[in-house]
């Protein structure tokens, strides 16, 4: 039975929204969209959200999302995803956070071991799960690992200046990965993607090198050899070369059981031998055995890698000279339908 109309109802009516069912901010739904890029506009025309998210919708609407599946404050998470080489990444002390209030884990510890400087000095973080009552412990940080990873090899690098809060931040990174994936999402936190060599879409790197390893490590320039002038040779055939003996008299194996003999003045650069008769050879088969057009545009594609000018052009006159034979051919058996069918004899008429 429905609900009776009062008066009063009728007077002050409920706005059409109240009666409409309410919308959840998202991509794939059109008013969810809407409301996404509403909110992300007010976001990015604030000047309490970072650098990167201010005039951004398109930054604003991601952060958004991620809060949203996050259950987390909206400003909070834009105030702790940094972009570091195009890539997002979390702050560690947001994803310390996280862990520590999820309500699934005690709050996160931290344990020492070695001597401070050594290389066995580092640090791992632990905690109790409260549903099990188990200890969870981290992987070991220590400055081997720093060390190897060459994570304190880049200039203004934090693990110079102030190495016990990296140990921390990084030992809770790694807990959190172990155990808890699903707090970052998948992304690694800020201080990883600063410290880490990141190689980019284009092919280039972050490179994690001090200036003065750099400057240590500088290559030799190297070693000009004059246009024209012979290559160094190594081997049998410098040592005899310099003693003035012929090249057979080194060689311990015959060189009679060879096809042919060897073709030492088509010899290209770096030391590669290179048959251009024997390519010229092949063009003009394959030239001469074209039946169309297009067996012979591959055949001609083909005489730009001719390093001899005078063979091209014999290359190029053979070419046309085929292409020629070719439209005669194909003209010649055009017209022999039609002369065949014009010279068709009529029977002669019977007397009958």
């Amino acid at each position: 039975m429905s609900t009776p109309t009062t008066l009063e109802a009728i007077r002050n009516p409920a706005p059409r929204e109240a009666s409409l069912p309410p919308v959840r901010a998202g991509f794939f739904d059109l008013q969810g969209f809407e409301l996404l890029q509403r909110v992300a506009k007010a976001f990015a025309s604030s000047s309490l959200v970072p650098a990167h998210y201010q005039n951004n919708v398109a930054n604003c609407m991601i952060a958004l999302n991620l809060a949203r599946r996050l259950g987390a404050d909206e400003l909070m998470v834009m105030q702790n995803l940094y972009i570091v080489h195009g890539n997002p990444g979390w702050s560690s002390k947001f994803l310390i956070a996280s862990v520590n209030t999820c309500g699934r884990f005690e709050t996160l510890r931290y344990e020492w071991r070695g001597t401070e400087g050594s290389d066995d000095f580092g640090c791992r973080a632990w905690t109790i799960e409260k549903s099990t009552g188990e200890r969870l412990n981290g992987t070991w940080i220590d400055w081997k690992m720093v060390k190897a990873e060459g994570w304190n090899k880049k200039n203004g690098s934090k693990w110079l200046t102030m190495p016990d809060q990296m140990f921390v931040y990084r030992s809770a990174a790694f807990w959190q990965r172990a155990y808890a994936p699903e707090i970052s999402m998948g992304l690694s936190s800020q201080e990883e993607l600063i410290d880490t060599v990141e190689v980019r879409a284009d092919g280039s790197v972050a490179v994690t090198s001090t200036l003065e390893e750099l400057r240590a490590g500088r290559a030799q320039p190297a070693e000009e050899v004059p246009r024209g002038a012979e290559p160094a040779q190594t081997g049998p055939a410098a040592e005899s070369r310099q003693a003035g003996t012929p090249l057979a008299a080194t060689q311990a194996n015959p060189v009679d059981d060879q096809d042919g003999p060897a073709d030492d003045g088509n010899q290209g650069q770096g030391g590669f031998d290179f048959d251009v008769a024997g390519l010229v050879r092949g063009i003009r088969e394959d030239i001469e055995s074209a039946a169309t057009a297009e067996d012979l545009d591959l055949a001609r594609s083909a005489i730009a890698g001719v390093p001899d000018e005078s063979a091209k052009a014999d290359l190029n006159a053979a070419a046309s000279a085929r292409m020629r034979a070719i439209t005669a051919a194909a003209e010649q058996g055009q017209q022999q339908p039609r002369a065949g069918a014009a010279r068709r004899t009529r029977a002669p008429i019977s007397a009958d």
